[in-house]
């Protein structure tokens, strides 16, 4: 006997999805006739989510039982598994994309939609894969879920909706203030390296020369920490994922000494440029992805140099002097060096330094406070949702 069965309320029973609706498989539309800009809406799993709009059209003749329209429940079957309310215009359903349809009188379609990733959820934990995981539809159809009678599914519904409502309110209330305090501190920097006052000069100026990271072959295991581009965070490095080179000797010349500045050379367009500075936290080299900058210690404080690379200024310069391809961006050393930068003296840098730290401090408080409410707002569905289908369910209990 199933474990929920043993604990369903009164009037409930345990149902396969195959007993209550049918599964409706997506088509594979001729690629050849994809379009970006005519045709028919084509949703793809990458659609879903939002579901309000696609990234590429059909232009071609189509059955029209492959037509979707809002209100309808899909089903991403590769990656993550997930159920989804399309809210958008008229669109087509690509293969690998399936549609929950014909349900039984017994069900109330919102009632699944809200029960069912939780199971989907479960499969998902549990399939192996190789590069990205895949559900069937049979596995879908053969999912067990809780059936309470019809107008309870309706009434837990209806609390739900109230309920999520007002949470998905104050998560974007929430989420607003983190990107606000972001922006107040990035607004903060770029009035202060603005100031036409300060003497510009180049990074070339500054640095008695910049070094391109050791070539070392990374392993899992080894001698010394290897630094890399996926290492750089808000201005500092990120000490977990690391990888490790057994020359420790052959890669002397790497080791990085306190308040070194590394710049991350080759990544993606929005990530190429972000910068970390090193605060002797264990003993590490760097990758040749990164450059070390060697300032001139009487001219350039290391944390106002960070924090200058960091800044909207230097990352729009950035964007004027990189060279891209399809998917990664590159700005060498020759071009680095080329970089403005104010430079007031260095006892002033050193101030500014210091009220950077403390507003930077203040900022880094707001965004965990709001970013553990988040947390608790997410916790929260999880918590309303296991009593909804578990019949503990009640209006004064959800307001409370």
């Amino acid at each position: 006997m199933n474990q929920d069965e043993v604990s369903l309320p009164k009037g409930w029973e345990i149902k396969k999805l195959r007993e209550i609706l049918k599964i409706q498989n997506g088509y594979a539309f001729n690629s050849k006739l994809f379009s970006s800009e005519r045709g028919t809406p084509l949703i793809r799993i990458r659609d879903i989510k939002q579901g309000v709009g696609t990234e590429t059209n059909f232009n071609g003749l189509y059955d029209k039982k492959y037509e979707v329209k809002a209100g309808d429940f899909l089903i991403g079957m590769d990656g993550e598994f997930g159920c989804y309310e399309w809210k958008g215009d008229i669109a087509l359903l690509n293969q690998r994309v399936c549609r929950l349809q014909e349900f039984n009188n017994r069900l109330y379609p919102r009632f699944l939609f809200y029960v069912i990733n939780k199971y989907l959820k479960a499969i998902e934990d549990v399939t192996a894969f190789t590069t990205v995981k895949h559900i069937s539809s049979k596995q879908i159809e053969n999912i067990e879920i809780p059936l309470p009678p019809i107008l309870e599914q309706q009434h837990i519904v209806a609390i739900l909706d109230k309920a999520f409502g007002a949470i998905a309110k104050a998560k974007v209330n929430t989420e607003q203030n983190l990107k606000n305090s972001k922006e107040l501190f990035e607004s903060y920097l770029e009035g202060i390296f603005a100031d036409k006052q300060w003497e510009r000069k180049t990074i070339g100026e500054v640095c008695e020369h910049v070094e391109y990271g050791t070539s070392t072959k990374s392993k899992k295991v080894g001698e010394i920490a290897v630094l890399r581009m996926g290492n750089i965070q808000n201005g500092r490095f990120t000490w977990d994922k690391l990888v490790y080179s057994s020359d420790a000797d052959d890669n002397r010349q790497y080791l990085l000494k306190y308040n070194d500045v590394l710049f991350n050379r080759t990544n993606s367009p929005e990530l190429v440029g972000k910068t970390a500075i090193y605060k002797g936290e264990m003993p590490a080299i760097f990758a040749g992805y990164l450059i070390r900058l060697h300032r001139k210690e009487n001219l350039l404080d290391a944390d106002f140099l960070n924090y200058y690379l960091n800044s909207k200024m230097a990352m729009e310069y950035g964007k004027t002097v990189v060279i891209s391809s399809v998917n990664q961006a590159n700005i060498n050393g020759t071009k680095l060096k080329g970089y403005p930068i104010p430079c007031p003296s260095l006892k002033a840098q050193q101030t500014i330094v210091q009220k950077i730290d403390a507003l930077s401090s203040e900022t880094k408080k707001l965004e965990a406070v709001y970013q553990a409410k988040i947390i608790n707002l997410e916790e929260l569905k999880k918590s309303i949702l296991q009593k909804a289908f578990s019949g503990e369910l009640t209006k004064a209990e959800v307001v409370a």
